[in-house]
């Protein structure tokens, strides 16, 4: 590990430099540069920035959620994803509103086309071509980095590398060493971090086969359409639309017993990989394997682009070999003629345990190094474009003298992310869910502009017409809630139209509010009947926002006292030195845990797996 002396550093030529053009580099150099840092995003090919490994899509159950506040807080995943996505599509509308969660599936070519055109246009943003092969620290903190043996200075560095740390991609016996297909491995740089004392260990993901569009039998396949009134993610965007449509098959039995021929040569059964894949996306044969009393899995055929015939086969993610998956395809319903044009293989690569970290994802050990996306362990875009962002602000804030920033558990998904990833530090790769959220009903995926905009505002990452919209429409939901709390209807007014909602009809004159309490009533419908005047209040955002909220008004208000109460534990400090060991009626993990992991407060120290009630009842009294 190179250092530098204090007394012969050079000039600062940057302040933030960013390593990697991934999701979470894209996210973290946007930000930082925005900000006013003199900004460096180092990458080893600039044609590759934005480009979607796997699925080329944005959002998902919980991702959604975390695109939505990433543009809600200034970033450009949303804004990217509208302007290449070719199918919209809000998931789980059959049930509540907590989970809803938007996705698009996207084009592979022209989303990092917008990403790079993007970049290159923001002022302070600087871009290399290079691979880093040196992390220059001087007394602790980061003086500066070396890349085709120059040094680079800066005052912060975020290491977003992704999967191309140590990468090795597997088919079957067949390993080469890659980040991804035909992209080269970013060597020494685990090792030495490592010699700084920073713990490493390996992680496995992967992808399915793709397949050419003109040789599948559509017929045999189910159709899957996007939504009739598609709405973006970015409340920049004022239209999308869908330009195609995605279909459906199955795996069987016969899929299953071709598969299982395999196994034998497949990296994931014959110890060749080491690292544990994502528990919540799967490989096909750890499906199988997995789910041996399951008789099909769901196959989803999505195009790539508008001018390719490349077909993303989703569910069907392998490192088998070539043969097998070729059969085992060919054994699916629409796919008996396939043609294969990639393979699918398996990455195993190096990332650094989270524990490591501070909420704002800088190191605990080394000043202004910030580590963000799937070098902490995680999985998925949306994921490591959450941690990008709240990485590249943090760095931009340490250099400035700013308040770091972070977010809490109560206010956003981006806060369960990071919050999870410090305190639990899983050997699998981590993905979001709702079912993560104590407090998913507040935190939904319509109302992230209402919770987050004051904060991208403050940073100097939405400007302030953006943010004067968003308090209007606050300010119009309030008196569109007081207007209908403050009204009743009449049995005559509003009788017709419950019957035809299949709801019972009044026989009272009964409050507005509790019409819309019923399941099926809409606010807009409401509102008008109440007085015509607000007719043209019935539409639009703060109209659905104030709906949401007269329907789960119960809900909600139990949630923001539950807030309350986590709150409190969240203010209840731990000194920094802490000295956990001391304390002989803690538990052994306990002890173990938290001298590891050092939370900054008892709510913290509470979700610390390994941590029981116990421990947290002992800590607190010694707290007293």
């Amino acid at each position: 590990m190179k250092h530098l002396s204090n007394s012969t550093a050079p000039e600062i030529q940057f302040e933030v430099i960013v390593i990697g053009g991934g999701h979470a580099g894209i996210e973290a150099s946007h930000a930082a540069a925005k900000m006013g840092c003199r900004t460096a995003l180092v990458t080893m090919d600039i044609r590759t920035i934005g480009r979607l490994s796997c699925n080329p899509s944005i959002g998902g159950s919980a991702k959604g959620h975390l695109v939505k506040e990433i543009d809600a807080l200034g970033g450009v995943m949303g804004l990217l994803g509208d302007r290449s996505g070719l199918q919209f599509k809000m998931l789980n509308t059959s049930k509540g509103r907590a989970v809803w969660s938007p996705r698009s599936q996207n084009d592979k070519d022209l989303y990092p086309i917008y990403t790079q055109n993007l970049l290159h246009s923001v002022k302070n943003l600087t871009i290399i071509q290079s691979a880093i092969q040196n992390i220059v620290v001087s007394d602790d903190k980061v003086k500066g980095i070396i890349c085709a043996g120059e040094l680079i200075t800066t005052k912060s560095v975020i290491i977003c590398s992704g999967t191309f740390l140590n990468g090795t991609m597997y088919t079957g016996l067949d390993k080469t060493h890659g980040g991804r297909v035909d992209e080269q491995p970013l060597k020494g740089l685990t090792e030495l971090l490592n010699e700084l004392g920073i713990e490493s260990g390996k992680l496995k993901t992967g992808t399915p086969p793709r397949v050419l569009r003109e040789s599948i039998d559509y017929s045999q396949t189910q159709p899957a359409y996007g939504d009739e009134n598609p709405k973006p993610f970015s409340f920049r965007t004022q239209t999308v639309k869908n330009s195609i449509i995605c279909h459906s098959s199955q795996t069987s039995e016969t899929t299953h017993d071709i598969l299982e021929e395999g196994f034998s040569e497949s990296p994931m059964f014959t110890g060749a990989i080491q690292g544990s894949g994502p528990r919540y996306c799967p490989s096909i044969e750890d499906k199988i394997a997995r789910f041996a009393d399951k008789t099909s899995h769901q196959i989803l055929l999505e195009p790539e682009g508008l001018s390719t015939s490349s077909v993303y086969v989703n569910g069907f993610s392998t490192s088998l070999p070539k043969k097998t998956q070729e059969l085992g395809l060919r054994s699916i319903p629409g796919l008996q003629k396939a043609v294969i044009l990639r393979y699918g293989y398996a990455v195993e690569y190096d990332f650094f345990y989270p524990y490591q970290l501070h909420h704002t994802l800088e190191s605990k050990f080394i000043g202004g190094l910030f580590f963000a996306g799937q070098v902490n362990g995680t999985s998925g875009y949306e994921e490591a474009a959450a941690q990008g962002l709240v990485a590249g602000i943090n760095a931009a804030c340490s250099v400035q003298g700013r308040t770091a920033f972070t977010l809490s558990r109560s206010e956003a998904y981006i806060g369960v992310l990071i919050d999870d990833l410090v305190n639990k530090s899983s050997n699998e790769p981590y993905r979001i869910f709702t079912s993560l959220a104590e407090y998913r009903l507040i935190l939904r995926q319509d109302n992230a502009q209402f919770r987050l905009t004051k904060y991208g505002q403050e940073l100097g990452l939405i400007n302030e017409n953006i943010c004067q919209n968003v308090t209007a429409n606050y300010s119009l939901r309030d008196e569109i809630k007081q207007i209908i709390n403050s009204a009743s209807v009449k049995p005559e007014i509003i009788n017709d139209y419950l019957v035809g909602k299949n709801e019972s009809a009044i026989q009272f004159q009964t409050s507005a509010n509790q019409i819309i309490k019923r399941s099926s009533i809409r606010l807009c419908d409401i509102l008008p009947l109440v007085n015509r005047r607000y007719l043209n209040l019935s539409e639009g955002v703060a109209a659905e926002q104030a709906e949401i909220d007269i329907k789960y008004e119960g809900y909600i208000q139990r949630q923001q006292k539950e807030i309350r109460q986590f709150l409190e534990l969240e203010h209840k400090i731990i000194p920094e030195q802490f000295d956990y060991r001391s304390i002989t009626s803690l538990s052994a993990e306990g002890r173990e845990k938290l001298s590891k992991i050092r939370p900054l407060s008892l709510g913290q120290a509470a979700r610390i797996m390994g941590v029981s009630s116990s421990d947290i009842s002992i800590l607190t009294l010694y707290l007293r």
